[in-house]
């Protein structure tokens, strides 16, 4: 069977009657089984997702006006979000058995709203990459091109989507992580405001830069999925109060300003094929009607590393509590309590992991502290600004997703700061807490190669944001 991509077609055929969630289940657990060899899901719940598919089926029958918003909707969940009774290991060999005594706000917001959770997907260590190659379980592969990685840390979130497997995904993005695998997969992903998603249940990687991001081939879905997950939460202090609105509901077309900065289109790091596509989209907005200006940003050299200190910084305390001493991986014949902490976190953590811990230690040392951490916290507030400056005059700001194509799987493992500096488009969004979202050029096939363009919008503007992309999509 065929199941419509927007969310609103599938529900009208499950009030018409002429589809049932079972089927629906039944299709994507077939999908997810076609598409092993790719490595996405840790676990499908198979018997648990039927058999709330029956429940739903039998809901309806009785009474189509008790039925929820998501009703049917199929969502996977990266493994970094908590969900009761059920495994999380945030793709690291420390949690390799726990389980989850909670869930997640906004997963139980899902499930409230009669979505269907088909499992848990795979991602990189702890959120910290930007391949999918960081994880305990291996690599997840791009349906595309199964030779590439498919982008992090969220890379199965967009391959579960690429592949049909779901027809949205819970992912987290800290740096980009939602937005990035969504350019190298051809999907579109989404990072809200801080705050606008309650990230109480989202194992942390940086507090202040982590969000719950959501993943989709059509920006319905995610708008929909957003007004249900979003908002105010009494677990999580950091969760906004402002009022949600409902996204899905999009405004109409308008002309819009969108600047981009000068700077990072003439970076050398960005490849020809991306750069000549972004001039030949941001034309086509033109020609729409948009206007479409070119700004100077004199801070884009400082974005990666007030981000890497910062974001290394907050992992070397979040990641603290994982000792081997309540829960998760634990090193046999100890000594003592030294060896206890040092053998259970060198087992269980990777090495990237160790990397940024290492990283976010030496920048809280004494002695260092003020000439690094202290430094891109001023650095942090500098960036938010001017960019707060530059969206009072426009309306959005638009950049490529990627500096290139995406690489080999294997390609870069010896190259941290190589694969660090790829995150030089995304990381503002997350550094100024301002919502963001990829979509895929839609072109001629002159090249094998995807590549997204995103937008970025004021402080809690997602409902302009996912209207804007919702009315352009079809230029890209």
């Amino acid at each position: 069977m065929k199941v419509p991509e927007t969310y609103d077609i599938v529900r009208k055929e499950f009030l018409a009657g002429t589809m049932r969630v079972e089927q629906v289940v039944s299709h994507y657990i077939d999908m997810a089984r076609a598409s092993a060899d790719l490595n996405i899901y840790i676990e499908i719940y198979e018997e648990e997702a039927l058999e709330r598919a029956r429940m739903l089926d039998r809901k309806l029958a009785k009474d189509k006006s008790s039925i929820g918003r998501l009703f049917g909707m199929v969502i996977s969940i990266k493994d970094v979000l908590c969900y009761k009774g059920h495994k999380i290991s945030a793709g690291s060999g420390i949690l390799q058995g726990f389980e989850s005594a909670f869930t997640a706000t906004a997963v139980q917001r899902l499930l409230d709203e009669d979505a269907i959770i088909l499992g848990r997907v795979n991602c990189d260590e702890f959120a910290m990459g930007s391949s999918n190659e960081n994880s305990f379980y291996g690599p997840t592969r791009n349906g595309d091109d199964p030779s590439v990685i498919p982008g992090g840390s969220s890379g199965a979130s967009a391959v579960s989507v690429q592949m049909d497997t779901c027809m949205v995904s819970l992912g987290s993005d800290t740096g980009g992580s939602v937005r990035q695998p969504a350019s190298f997969c051809g999907v579109v992903g989404f990072k809200p405001s801080y705050g606008r998603i309650s990230r109480y249940g989202l194992i942390a990687y940086a507090s202040s830069f982590d969000q719950i991001g959501i993943l989709s081939k059509a920006p319905y879905n995610i708008a929909l999925v957003l007004s249900v997950i979003a908002g105010n939460d009494e677990y999580d202090s950091t969760a906004s109060i402002l009022p949600i609105e409902e996204y899905h509901n999009f405004e109409p077309v308008r002309n819009y300003r969108i600047a981009y900065f000068q700077e990072a289109i003439d970076h050398p790091s960005l490849n020809d094929e991306n750069r000549s596509m972004f001039h030949s989209f941001a034309d086509r907005l033109s020609t729409a009607g948009h206007r479409v200006e070119g700004v100077s940003f004199e801070l884009l050299e400082y974005l990666v590393p007030t981000y890497y200190i910062l974001t290394t910084a907050e992992a070397s305390s979040n990641l603290s509590r994982y000792d081997g001493v309540r829960y998760g991986h634990r090193a046999k014949n100890l000594q003592n309590i030294d060896e206890l902490y040092t053998k259970s976190r060198g087992e269980g953590f990777g090495l990237e992991v160790k990397r940024r811990i290492m990283l976010g230690t030496f920048v809280l040392s004494e002695g260092y502290f003020d000439a690094y951490y202290r430094k891109a916290q001023a650095a942090r507030q500098k960036i938010k600004a001017e960019l707060e400056s530059l969206l009072q005059e426009y309306d959005f700001l638009m950049m490529p997703c990627t500096t290139g194509s995406a690489w080999k799987i294997g390609e870069k493992l010896d190259d941290p700061v190589e694969v660090y500096l790829s995150d030089i488009y995304t990381v503002l969004a997350n550094i100024a807490g301002v919502p963001a979202v990829c979509i895929p050029y839609k072109m001629e096939k002159s090249t094998k190669n995807n590549y997204g363009v995103q937008f970025l919008a004021s402080y809690m503007a997602e409902k302009p944001l996912l209207s804007l992309i919702n009315n352009i999509l079809n230029l890209a």
